[in-house]
């Protein structure tokens, strides 16, 4: 009877110990993701990273709804019990919220290591790639008998006039980015007057970069400011229109360059797999791929190198400390012309 009892533990005990183990092989097959990218360019990455690495990606991907925001509040409220390993966002403001709450976990993926440090965290809880770029789009008819703006500055110079021009609300999107942008390259007082300056010459005030883009591609305006695919758009879809990088020159600050990030979740429930997820993310090989299908217009890793776009020096955590005072400046300068 005793040996009996005995066999039966030690049965027992060979269960528990298998299922066990292969309860964790389970989770070493798994990584779960939640990505503001577009599903039509994520899905061919994820495709590829499971077939090269053998895991399993488990992906939430943003609703119409919710966008970006929706996907941070779910983190947030996770924070106790983290479902997420990775998150892959589209853009860099939403992140760096997540990396000042202590909701990010401190990884230096060797993949960054060719990524310029003013898109990547200092504690190495984000890096960045790939993205857009704000540009002019010129209607090549309109400009004609003026002078071609290399520079931010002179969209407000005396060389056009408000009617001529176009800008998206700053208190939205890439354009409210750009605002604290130069509020974190110029100052508050400068980027502060740069923003009066354009709603007293009457610049038409738009909702979002699309409009912005028509306006300048049906000739409503000379000189639309805008986003780089926006801008690509217009002229894949055979408009008369040149898409002008500004401050391009070897003394100019560089345009602004609004990059997707990638960043692992503290207490991420796949650690080891995270990793192995950010370090594709982040290889020169997926960015190549990912600006090849359209998603990015440009390489970050190529940004102010010979013959490629400037980028502004400004690190990004720096643009995201003045999103609270430019916001609130952009609110009283703009919210009656909504």
């Amino acid at each position: 009877m005793h040996k009996t009892m005995k066999r039966a533990v030690q049965a027992v005990l060979l269960l528990i110990v298998t299922m066990i183990f292969m309860t964790g092989c389970g989770k070493s097959k798994e990584v779960v993701v939640y990505t503001a990218v577009d599903e039509v360019f994520a899905e061919d990455i994820i495709k590829g990273f499971e077939q090269e690495t053998g895991i399993k990606v488990k992906v939430v991907y943003d609703s119409e709804a919710n966008k970006t925001t929706g996907l941070v509040n779910r983190i947030i409220s996770e924070e106790a019990h983290p479902v997420c390993d990775v998150f892959w966002n589209n853009e860099f403001m939403q992140t760096i919220k997540l990396a000042q709450s202590g909701l990010l976990e401190s990884y230096e993926s060797p993949s960054a290591d060719t990524i310029p440090d003013y898109y990547k965290a200092a504690d190495h809880t984000w890096a960045a790639e790939g993205g857009r770029a704000r540009v002019f789009l010129v209607n090549n008819a309109g400009i004609e008998g003026k002078k071609t703006p290399g520079s931010v500055r002179d969209f407000v110079s005396d060389e056009y006039t408000g009617d001529e021009l176009a800008i998206a609300y700053p208190m939205f999107g890439t354009t409210k980015t750009m605002a604290a942008a130069l509020y974190a390259a110029w100052g508050e007082d400068e980027a502060r007057q740069y923003f009066e300056t354009i709603k007293a010459k009457g610049v038409n005030v738009v909702d979002g970069n699309s409009v912005t883009k028509d306006m300048a591609a049906t000739g409503q305006v000379i000189i639309g400011f805008t986003d780089s695919d926006d801008a690509r758009e217009a002229i894949e879809d055979g408009a008369d229109v040149t898409m002008v990088y500004p401050d391009q020159g070897p003394d100019d600050m560089g345009t602004l360059l609004t990059p997707s990030t990638v960043a692992m979740i503290k207490g991420a429930p796949n650690p080891d797999n995270a990793k192995v997820f950010v370090d594709y993310i982040l290889s020169e090989k997926v960015e190549r791929q990912l600006v090849e299908a359209g998603f990015y217009d440009l390489s970050i890793r190529d940004a102010g190198k010979d013959g490629s776009i400037k980028g502004m020096s400004v690190p990004l955590e720096d643009i995201y400390d003045c999103m609270d005072v430019s916001a609130a400046d952009m609110e009283k300068i703009f919210s009656d012309a909504k």
